[in-house]
């Protein structure tokens, strides 16, 4: 089974990252693709980096958009065809 696209950066206790959480699974629901969450907590590079911008949605290991899960632009984006 290959690595999950999608990656949530959270930290424990933010509402945001629970409101991402729900729309990466209803995004996943209609793909079939799965994502997995990595918490800042105790990884100073990842608290440096994602830090102040919780929650953020990387996809292919790139910035796809933080604070807010763009359901439809996340979407499309999995959909599309890689070149």
């Amino acid at each position: 089974m290959r690595e999950p696209r999608l990656t949530l950066i959270t930290r424990p206790g933010c509402h945001l990252c629970e409101d991402a959480k729900a729309a990466l699974d209803r995004v996943v629901a209609v793909t079939g693709d799965r994502w997995t969450e990595r918490d800042v907590s105790g990884d100073i590079e990842l608290e440096r980096e994602y830090g102040d911008r919780l929650p953020v949605v990387l996809l292919d290991g790139k910035e796809h958009g933080y604070w807010r899960v763009e359901e439809e632009r996340l979407l499309r984006d999995l959909t599309t065809p890689q070149l």
